[in-house]
């Protein structure tokens, strides 16, 4: 393909040149952007510093190197290209899609990201527009809706060949990790024992530099391989299933996108539908939540990542692609995934779920631990986080919190009385402990900002004293349908600045996120019809600029000086905005009144 057919393809209102030919010169880019270009060069000396063609749009930048053929020097191409992509990280911060192409014919190599194998995108073997570049970025690219329907299907099979609830999700993410990594039941004569040991040799390859390797076989072995519902799965039903998830589930899994989900948080919303009412209260995070307090918190390539009750993994899944698409080289990447991604999750069979999503995409686990955070405070101050995402059990027993802090709970109490706000001071406590400054963002319920007494107000009082409540941001009804029915809001804090010296705190009204309830499938991502583009996508902007830019906005957002003894809700520190107020909001508005006066005996 010639140039000027590439330029076309992609978009010439997007093409960015700075020299003749339309080529774009790094020296002379950093020169105007007053930075200082230091050359990478190949073995001959030969300093890359012009670039075939580059597009930009919506912080996204598509590099175009041609050659007649690359394949007769690949190395040397590839070598070009991941220096323009350096380069290009330095200048602009832009994520990038990175290509070589062919002049003699139609040839293309494309990253997404870095030029790595892990960021080679093999099925992409033709140029794309600009539009379709940006959506790698920024739109769904896996159809959680399809996937959903498809495993409600897949629950109905599991459940004919006596899988039992809690069993599903791991063995159908364990699954999912063996197929997407070659496994191969097709053998005419293959034994349900045989496909079981290739699993488990799955397995061991993919935590072959692990630390904690032995520890992480013995929990998927145990809870998966070896349990005794999957050891009496005969060959027909094996195979059965192996297919179906192959067919139906595989094909929608894209864990290059950053807005590839928590894909075992999706299979344990799916199957907890069916699970019995008293394993039913695990908030596990929606995956576009976790993207909009990965993206507030500040997610980036140089962040330390800890998630204290780690679940499924979905924080970590979430910060560690945030943090990918920053690097600018594969040993960037290849950092980030060894050293800074941390998680404990203390129950076993959900640690499990961690340690195979994480694998799901490609790694990054080998710091989740099996445990109780309150007992690794020293590894917790080893790893020196400076972004903590957290979803702390609401309703944590006596057995999952510390002794000290249990004896002072009433005698007749089950459950944690401040309803999962022990976890943050505990790790609060512990990074000032070391003079560790860091960003805390945590899902808490709705009580935990309205608590103005009792253990709630003390713990918010004691935080504030070494740390800063930055912002709190309330957040749609049933958050968690349909697991738990806790209403919930993110709070973030700066750990290690006292909030004395803080001007304010910023609220924000997050109520509509854009999703809606859908029988047998929960909430559910909408469109907008006029773009057909997510909706999520438009309000996540929204929400993220009026915070960053601390916007007062009536019905939507306040920024207030707040002290432990107040409230931390947006609702009592804005102002209404009368303009969308309808009649019905008015007759509701005095339905609500006049039932609460029934209630209270005001009323008969």
């Amino acid at each position: 393909m010639i140039r000027t057919d590439m330029i076309a393809t992609v978009g010439r209102e997007f093409l960015v040149s700075n020299i003749e030919n339309d080529e774009f010169s790094y020296p002379k880019a950093y020169r105007a952007a007053s930075l200082t270009f230091t050359p990478i060069q190949n073995d001959a000396g030969r300093s890359f510093e012009k670039l075939d063609i580059r597009f930009v749009k919506d912080n996204v930048s598509v590099l175009i190197e041609t050659k007649q053929n690359f394949s007769a020097n690949l190395s040397e191409a590839t070598r070009q290209l991941s220096a323009y992509v350096e380069y290009e990280k330095a200048l602009t911060g832009n994520k990038t899609i990175a290509i070589l192409a062919n002049t003699n014919d139609d040839s293309v190599m494309v990253w997404r990201g870095v030029i790595s194998d892990a960021d080679y995108l093999p099925k992409e073997t033709a140029l794309r527009s600009m539009a379709e570049y940006v959506d790698m970025y920024t739109s769904k690219i896996n159809d959680k809706e399809k996937v959903m329907q498809n495993t409600y299907k897949l629950n109905e099979m599991l459940h004919r060949h006596s899988i039992p609830e809690k069993l599903r999700s791991q063995f159908v993410g364990t699954c999912v990790l063996a197929l997407k990594n070659g496994l191969d039941y097709s053998t005419p004569s293959i034994t349900a024992a045989q496909i079981r040991a290739k699993i488990k040799e799955v397995l061991e390859g993919l935590l072959t530099n692990d630390l904690n390797k032995a520890e992480k076989l013995t929990v998927l072995n145990n809870n998966v391989l070896n349990n005794q519902y999957i050891r009496q799965l005969r060959i027909e039903p094996f195979r059965e299933i192996l297919t179906d998830i192959e067919n139906n589930i595989l094909p929608f899994i894209n864990d290059k996108s950053t807005s590839g989900q928590d894909l075992l948080n999706l299979f344990f919303v799916t199957f907890n539908k069916y699970v019995g009412k008293s394993d039913k209260n695990q908030a596990f995070t929606p995956d576009h939540i976790t993207d909009f307090m990965a993206k507030v918190a500040g997610v980036n390539k140089h962040s330390i990542v800890l998630d204290p009750c780690c679940g499924s993994g979905s924080f970590l899944v979430r910060a560690m692609t945030q943090a990918l698409d920053d690097c600018a080289t594969a040993a960037e990447q290849e950092n980030v995934k060894k050293h800074q991604i941390f998680g404990i999750e203390f129950d076993e069979n959900i640690y499990g779920l961690a340690t195979t999503n994480m694998l799901i995409h490609s790694d990054g686990n080998s710091n989740i631990r099996q445990g109780s955070c309150f007992n690794l405070g020293d590894w917790i101050k080893e790893a020196k986080p400076n972004v903590i995402l957290m979803n702390p059990p609401y309703n944590g027993q006596r057995i999952h919190l510390p002794a000290n802090y249990v004896r002072t709970w009433a005698s007749n109490k089950k459950e944690d009385p401040s309803k999962g706000f022990y976890f943050v001071k505990y790790i609060a406590d512990t990074l000032n402990s070391i003079n560790q400054q860091a960003t805390l963002a945590v899902l808490l319920p709705v009580a935990c900002a309205i608590g103005t007494s009792g253990e709630i107000s003390k713990i918010k009082r004691e935080i504030l004293k070494e740390n800063t409540l930055k912002a709190v941001f309330t957040l749609p009804n049933e958050i968690f349908y349909p697991g738990a029915s806790a209403s919930a809001c993110c709070m973030v804090f700066e750990i290690g600045k006292k909030h004395s010296d803080s001007p304010y705190t910023f609220f924000g009204y997050y109520k509509d996120d854009g999703f809606k309830k859908k029988k047998n499938l929960g909430r559910v991502e909408q469109t907008d019809p006029t773009t057909g583009k997510s909706k999520w996508v438009s309000i996540e902007e929204q929400w993220i600029d009026a915070y960053r830019k601390s916007k007062v906005v009536d019905g939507f957002s306040a920024v207030h000086k707040v002290s432990g003894d107040d409230e931390w809700l947006c609702e009592a520190y804005m102002k209404t905005d009368y303009t969308k107020l309808t009649e019905q909001d008015f007759q509701q508005t005095i339905n609500d009144y006049l039932a609460y006066l029934v209630k209270s005996g005001d009323v008969q």
